[in-house]
């Protein structure tokens, strides 16, 4: 049987939704043929390949009619290195015309990120819940404590003192470093001269994937491993509170090699993982209410078309290396639909649900006239383009946005959630 999801309230904008998001996605599905074995994946708005960091959120869209969920997650996992990390992506096409021609096969993994293999078992996971496949995600779960662990061991990614994991001053969960004008351009690499921080986004991420694991453990009957993963979910919630939690929101960079960037506040700034934190289950009733009332609050007060902010307030121009970097682009300060979908699936489990209503009409309105939705849009609801952002791509059907925007309508709106799988 086909897998079909449908959802009928008398209003277009609601009834129209799932098939315009579900024509998005399925123009983003990617096949590539690796060792002789097709994958399919769904590709990132910024470039022809399959980014685990999208695919993983994707997947909350395409679990409700694609059929294929695994064999990406597969090559992952099949491609996973010894000491347990994952690649950032994979892809057969060339990803940066003119200059980039050849068609080989390509993995890149960027050093300066610390949430791919948080991911990786998130990803896994929906797979699982999609198909109910035991044995399946049975032979998964060695990859998966694999990577789990090297993100808790490796000097790049946990901070002893903490115990939380760490990373390179990037923009939330983006992929280059702040340098202080050290490096030339972006910075993908940890050197020498890496300013290193704590980021909210990743210790969410990583701690709904140890509590991922302690319930697949405990289906499985691995009791003692069930309670392990389940110790490091509370140690790492409240580790986690303690460093980040500025009272209204999670501080954007708990900075852990001091540095300071001339030109914003940046224990002002908000950015995108906020409500991600929220959906995650690592804030309580009272901080998921006060980080929605602060978007409310900054949406109020701001003088663009949303308040689905990738950061604000944003930085400087050009500080990361590379000029097009302006406030108010991409993810330094772009506005995204993935951010105002994360923002009203978060509203509608904390009393917040004409607020989340309102996110999915104004995204509606956004998409409906052109029948195009952008990873990001400028302040004035420019869309983005490859000149303004640092990507080879800016496709006009993003599947990370629209795909987070139908995961709001179908288990905010509607209340339809997975607890276990295939419901």
């Amino acid at each position: 049987m086909t897998p079909s999801t449908e959802i009928r309230t008398g209003k277009v904008e609601f009834d129209k939704m799932v098939p315009l998001v579900r024509s998005f996605l399925e123009q983003d599905a990617m096949d590539v043929v690796i060792d002789g074995k097709t994958i399919r994946g769904y590709r990132s708005p910024d470039a022809r390949s399959i980014w685990i960091r999208d695919y993983s959120d994707i997947m909350r869209g395409i679990r409700y009619f694609e059929p294929d969920v695994k064999s990406a997650v597969e090559h992952f996992a099949e491609t996973q290195a010894a000491n347990g990390r994952i690649f950032d992506y994979f892809t057969t096409f060339p990803e940066k015309l003119p200059c980039e021609r050849e068609n080989w096969t390509k993995y890149v993994r960027v050093p300066v990120e610390a949430d791919v293999e948080y991911r990786f078992v998130k990803a896994a996971y929906l797979a699982w819940q999609a198909t109910g496949d035991d044995a399946w995600i049975q032979r998964l779960l060695p990859a998966m404590e694999r990577a789990l662990n090297y993100a808790m061991t490796h000097p790049w990614r946990r901070d002893e003192r903490t115990g939380l994991v760490k990373r390179a001053y990037t923009i939330d969960t983006w992929d280059f470093a702040y340098t202080a004008g050290k490096h030339d351009w972006l910075q993908f690499q940890v050197d020498d001269d890496t300013f290193w921080g704590i980021m909210h986004g990743d210790n969410s991420g990583y701690y709904e994937a140890f509590r991922i694991m302690s319930d697949l453990c405990l289906r499985f009957n691995e009791m003692e491993k069930a309670r392990a993963w389940s110790e490091r979910a509370k140690a790492i919630h409240q580790a986690m509170n303690a460093a980040c939690w500025n009272g209204a929101f999670y501080t954007h960079f708990v900075k852990l090699t001091p540095v300071s960037i001339p030109g914003v506040d940046e224990a002002a700034q908000l950015s995108l993982s906020n409500p991600m934190d929220i959906n995650r289950g690592v804030a309580s009733h009272e901080q998921a209410v006060s980080i929605i009332k602060e978007y409310l609050r900054r949406g109020r007060h701001s003088d663009a078309f949303a308040e689905w902010f990738s950061i604000d307030p944003p930085f400087p121009e050009g500080v990361f290396g590379d000029p097009r970097l302006r406030g108010g682009t991409y993810c330094n300060g772009g506005i995204m639909p993935l951010v105002g979908g994360e923002l009203a699936r978060a509203a509608f489990s904390h009393g917040f649900e004409a607020y989340g209503i309102d996110i999915l009409e104004r995204y509606y309105r956004l998409i409906e006239e052109k029948g195009e939705t952008y990873l990001w849009y400028q302040p004035d609801g420019t869309p983005a383009s490859p000149d303004t952002s640092t990507s080879p791509d800016a496709t006009p059907t993003d599947g990370w946005g629209s795909s987070a925007m139908l995961y709001a309508l179908v288990e905010g709106l509607a209340g339809v959630e997975d607890l276990l799988k295939r419901f």
